[in-house]
């Protein structure tokens, strides 16, 4: 079967994609649109297995500092050339920006068939890239179930961290080449259905985002209360209960909600009331979750639940 000079075969493969071979040698040619946290890792966990990045866009000053970093000596394009010149397409931009990218390159001709176009939003499957599979790309969205800083570290991350694969329905090509990739960039593949798509993202960010602003409200909280280290203080409480969480569920709560103390649930909404009112509202909505997930799962007899329900139901004012 011929290839053309990019190595596209013409049954829309590329004939040089990684199967084991020399990982020194370079042998997909990737462009990078665009350089943010997340691009600019996955670009240099492609480079570590040897890939060659033959051009990322960047615009900003952030961006262009994190393309020095993580990609040096890599030349910064527009996006359109950015694409031209690439076997492997990573799209790496903001959820709401990656519809309107995929048209502007369809549009422009920077999309060729054969290409492979990726793109990394969590929110998407492959179905935003239908357009460019129109034209002959094979179209994966992967994305990666971690946090990222946009710094070398998150390289190491990546070691521990599952990826989400989502190709085209009964697209098994796509498939494969999207778990491939998520293996050699050392992540654990994980196969997530289109229309699954939205809920997969939705947990992640429930449980990271919110995450990170209930950790640092109860730091703040702590630091109200006189601690001046309050990262000391959470650090192992934290650490334990998120272990507990994942290694035994609800059975893992803990706590006066769990144990049906509404004493002390009243006495803790009552402090909040008077020393962060702000921090109130969270408090009863998080609480009402525990009550419920504690009574079915059989921590928590719902007699005692009653008790819990109606100071946070106002009981306390």
């Amino acid at each position: 079967m011929s290839a053309d000079r990019h190595g596209n075969r013409s049954d829309g493969t590329v004939e040089n994609f990684p199967r084991g071979g020399d990982a020194a040698r370079p042998r997909l040619r990737v462009g990078v649109i665009s350089a943010g946290r997340v691009g600019s890792v996955l670009g240099a966990a492609l480079r570590r297995v040897g890939h060659e990045i033959g051009a990322v866009s960047a615009v900003s000053e952030a961006a262009l500092a994190r393309a020095a970093e993580l990609l040096p000596s890599v030349p910064v394009r527009g996006p359109d050339e950015v694409a031209e010149q690439a076997d492997l397409v990573l799209l790496a931009v903001p959820d709401d920006a990656l519809a309107g990218l995929v048209r502007g390159l369809v549009g422009t001709g920077s999309l060729r068939s054969g290409q492979i176009v990726v793109h990394t939003s969590g929110a998407h499957g492959a179905e935003v890239l239908e357009p460019a599979a129109e034209a002959g790309v094979l179209p994966i969205a992967l994305h990666p179930a971690m946090t990222f800083t946009g710094k070398p570290e998150d390289l190491e991350r990546l070691g521990t961290a599952c990826m989400a694969v989502t190709a085209r329905a009964d697209d098994e090509a796509g498939t494969s080449v999207g778990t491939a990739l998520a293996v050699e960039m050392g992540a654990d593949p994980v196969r997530v259905p289109e229309e699954a798509r939205k809920l997969y993202h939705a947990a992640l960010t429930h449980g990271a985002n919110h995450l990170v602003t209930l950790v640092n409200e109860c730091a703040q909280l702590l630091r109200s209360s006189g601690i001046e280290t309050p990262d000391r203080v959470l650090g192992p409480i934290l650490s334990a209960a998120l272990d507990n969480a994942l290694r035994y569920g609800d059975r893992g709560l803990t706590g006066p909600v769990a144990r049906g103390d509404a004493g002390t649930v009243r006495s803790h909404l009552e402090v909040l009331g008077s020393a962060e009112p702000d921090a109130v509202a969270g408090y009863v909505q998080l609480a009402r979750r525990t009550a419920e997930r504690a009574v079915r799962s059989g921590m928590l007899r719902s007699d005692d639940a009653v008790g819990v329900n109606e100071v946070l139901d106002g009981g306390w004012q």
